[in-house]
């Protein structure tokens, strides 16, 4: 079972070398932001992935504090706006 987990945990981490080389040729800001969530996501995949595989209970903790703040990057980005744009923010 934990052969099979090692294999989806270097798949997940073959998509974020594919993100990565996206990332390098892609220059718009927006898209940028959005690789990084995927990072984020697949990052919290990986390691929920590895720690059961490997038997690592601090895991759990480590793929809980990625998350957070991928969603932390996910709500900036959306009340932002795109990074680069002319829009202005609204301030309260």
């Amino acid at each position: 079972m934990s052969g099979y987990l090692l294999i989806v945990a270097l798949v997940l981490l073959l998509t974020m070398v594919v993100g990565l080389i996206y990332l390098a040729r892609v220059a718009d800001p927006s898209n940028a932001v959005l690789v990084a969530l995927l990072f984020g996501t697949t990052g919290v995949a990986i390691t929920l992935t590895l720690g059961y595989a490997l038997g690592i209970p601090g895991a759990i903790d480590v793929a809980l504090v990625l998350a957070l703040l991928s969603a932390i990057l996910g709500v900036t980005f959306v009340l932002r706006g795109t990074p680069g744009s002319d829009r202005e923010v609204p301030r309260s």
